[in-house]
């Protein structure tokens, strides 16, 4: 790495000049937090049914008794043998969290369009333990532009991230997460769904690097990803996220 390399006075001039900056974009995430919970509800009327290892459960019944509802879609289709890398990056930082999140009213379930025995088989190569259920039979990630029709593929346009694309080949997945909310009267809400970039901030491995001289160090986004049990001796290739 070629930088300058500066006096202890002159490198805590330049670190302070930086805090500036940094005070400033965290006083912006602070707006942009609070502004994304005055988000207005829509109410969920639609009964979505998911495939869980103990069963069929309806959405409210993900909620697993607490008032708040964090939905990963997982790009993991019927016809995938494994999960989509930048998911499964996604993933390795959610186990720990799990009982913080539990404790401050929220559960995280993941939800794929697979078959559960897919996604079982899946979750216990990679050592996961969070809940993750299907939404193979379900309209549930249609509905919110996660996954994508055969028809809307050969329209030759998709809506995600609240705008139309191109179809990204054949690809009938994408990821995102979507938030719900119940109330008193058991009524659930959807508050809130990001896709794209708009799921990086969830990752602390990206939080963690974007602190560290050579940053992501990518040559394409995430393109050094591979899932953890696939580190050694991989050509690199851009995550199938992006």
């Amino acid at each position: 790495m070629s930088h300058s390399v500066v006096s202890q006075k002159e490198w805590l001039e330049a670190r302070k000049n930086l805090l500036v900056l940094e005070k400033e974009a965290t006083r912006a995430r602070d707006r942009l937090n609070e502004a994304r919970r005055e988000l207005p509800w829509e109410k969920v009327s639609k009964d979505y049914v998911f495939d869980a290892p103990s069963g069929p459960k309806n959405l409210s019944e993900l909620f697993d008794g607490r008032s708040q509802l964090i939905i990963y879609h997982f790009m993991l289709a019927p016809d995938w043998e494994e999960g989509c890398v930048g998911c499964s990056f996604f993933a390795d930082h959610v186990d720990g969290s799990v009982i913080h999140m539990q404790h401050a009213d929220a559960t995280f379930v993941a939800v794929s369009r697979a078959p559960l025995a897919k996604i079982e088989a899946y979750k216990t190569r990679m050592g996961w333990k969070f809940p993750w259920v299907s939404a193979g039979d379900s309209d549930f990630n249609y509905d919110y532009q996660a996954s994508f029709r055969d028809e809307e593929l050969s329209d030759g346009g998709i809506t995600y991230n609240y705008r139309e694309i191109p179809p990204m080949g054949d690809l009938k997945d994408l990821h995102g997460i979507s938030v719900f909310a119940k109330d008193e009267n058991g009524e659930v809400f959807h508050t809130y769904s990001t896709y794209a970039r708009g799921c990086e901030q969830t990752i602390g491995t990206l939080m963690l690097l974007d602190l560290v001289p050579k940053g992501r160090n990518e040559d394409g986004v995430m393109n050094w990803v591979r899932r953890h049990d696939q580190y050694e001796d991989v050509p690199k290739a851009a995550s199938c996220c992006h």
